[in-house]
């Protein structure tokens, strides 16, 4: 939690933790070593050497191209393009993986039914997002965008004389759960995917009976997270 305070001023410290917790939760559910993953939004190489690092075949798509060259030159496993119209076949990978990124896209159920096209029958869809509602839904901008996105946009503006990094109603949207949890059912219940696993990605173990609460889990749920396993008929 206390990484997550310096993602401006030192992404280096906050990537890299983030990145490998992403490869010790994913492990959890699925053998990495030699799996063909697909990072959708993946930036540009903290989750690559973490992910390379425990076996998986790694390939990344992004559609921020300054944001790929964080690091350096851009790594020839990288796809440049849009999470809602994944440039890869049907079935082509083992686990799509996603930390993050859902929130800054436009229409967030396209970039979820995007990642389970893509993935095996019998693959991993592994899905995390930032929570509106929750104590980080505004980014930067946290807390005030309880009051509302356009409103902390402008007093992060008024204030820093920039724009923000994440700008509200441009690169940040205001996703909830209960879309996700919607969307997620519907596709068990087509027989197109089983779920896994539903879970709050940085709250304690003991607070997890929050997610059954719909109004609650909006506010405490710092960041969801959702397991699919694809199915045959996927």
């Amino acid at each position: 939690m206390r990484d997550f305070r310096h993602e401006q001023d030192d992404p280096d410290r906050f990537y890299t933790a983030l990145a490998a917790d992403s490869v010790e939760q994913l492990a959890d559910y699925v053998a990495l070593d030699g799996a063909l993953l697909l990072d959708v939004g993946g930036g540009p190489g903290y989750f690559r050497d973490a992910f390379t690092a425990a076996g998986a075949r790694y390939v990344a798509l992004d559609a921020d191209v300054g944001e790929l060259s964080g690091l350096g030159d851009i790594d020839t496993r990288t796809v440049i393009g849009s999470g809602m119209q994944l440039p890869f076949a049907d079935g082509c990978v083992d686990v799509c993986y996603s930390s993050n990124v859902l929130e800054h896209v436009p229409d967030p159920g396209r970039m979820a039914a995007e990642m389970l096209r893509v993935t095996r029958p019998g693959g991993t869809v592994y899905l995390s997002y930032t929570l509106w509602f929750g104590p980080w839904g505004g980014h930067e901008t946290a807390p005030w965008h309880f009051l509302g996105g356009h409103r902390a946009r402008g007093r992060y503006a008024r204030r820093h004389g920039h724009e923000p990094k994440n700008r509200f109603g441009e690169s940040l949207f205001a996703v909830r759960a209960a879309p996700a949890l919607r969307w997620a059912r519907e596709q068990e219940g087509a027989g197109l995917a089983e779920v896994v696993a539903v879970r709050p990605r940085y709250n304690p173990w003991w607070s997890w009976w929050l997610l059954r609460v719909p109004a609650l889990r909006e506010l405490v749920t710092w960041n969801l997270v959702l397991v699919l396993r694809r199915s045959d008929r996927g």
